[in-house]
Formats: structure tokens, C-alpha cells, sequence
């Protein structure tokens, strides 16, 4: 692909911000899109395709992510307790974003739960953000 094709959003802080810009960037210039494909890491997917279909509602998403074994995943992060922390704040976004109104509701089943309360009682975090909407 010619780097003529390819444009840069580089101010978003967020998932919201990226695909909002994104969006403005590509209506400047004039071009309609239908369809996307999010790319992400593989536990921020959910996420990111709720985010995306709250920001821009009528667009056809797909997610995507590299293939990944969790255990060579926290190998390149270098911190078990990182990536743990990191899955555990995730998870929770999945509900607490839908709250907020900033990304469609998904559905956390309870087994799913489960796990992330036993994570979070376990200690695993540092990346929850506050529930109160």
C-alpha cells in the first residue's frame, strides 16, 4: 500500500477519541466508509467494538487481533502481574463504559464475572477504574 494511502490520527488518548477523529478525519477527506476493522490486542476487542458502535453506530465493524498465547504475551509485557492487571481493567470497562453511555452494552456472561471477581479479590487491580457513573 502506497504511504499516499494510509492516514494518521494521532491525537486520541482513547478508543472513543481515535475512532471519533478518525471519523472527522476521513470525512475531510471525503471519504465514506461503511465498513472497518478495529485492530487491537485480543482482550481489548469486546471493548473496542462496543466503544466503536456507540462513537459511529451505523458503521460495520470487525474486530481483529495478532494470535497470541497468554503465556507469550506476558513474556513480552515482562510482568504476569501486569497483563493480569491489565485483563481485570478491561473486563470491567466492558460494563462500567456501558454505564457511562460511552459504549454499547455487552454482555458479561457469569462465569466471565466470576473470574473477574475472583481476580480483583485476589488483588489484580491497579487498572479498574471507578464504577460511579
Amino acid at each position: 500500500m502506497p504511504r499516499s494511502a494510509i492516514l494518521v490520527e494521532p491525537r486520541a488518548t482513547s478508543t472513543g477519541q481515535n475512532i471519533a477523529l478518525s471519523r472527522e478525519l476521513l470525512a475531510e477527506h471525503d471519504i465514506d466508509v461503511s465498513s472497518a476493522t478495529l485492530s487491537s490486542r485480543p482482550y481489548q476487542q469486546r471493548r473496542a467494538y462496543a466503544t466503536a458502535k456507540r462513537v459511529w453506530p451505523g458503521l460495520d465493524i470487525v474486530c481483529s487481533a495478532r494470535s497470541q498465547e497468554l503465556e507469550t504475551y506476558i513474556k513480552s509485557i515482562g510482568s504476569e502481574k501486569r497483563v493480569l492487571d491489565m485483563l481485570v481493567g478491561d473486563t470491567q470497562r466492558l460494563w462500567v463504559y456501558a454505564e457511562k453511555g460511552i459504549a454499547t452494552p455487552q454482555e458479561v456472561d457469569e462465569q466471565t464475572r466470576a473470574a473477574y471477581e475472583r481476580l480483583v479479590e485476589a488483588g489484580y487491580t491497579s487498572r479498574l477504574v471507578a464504577e460511579s457513573v
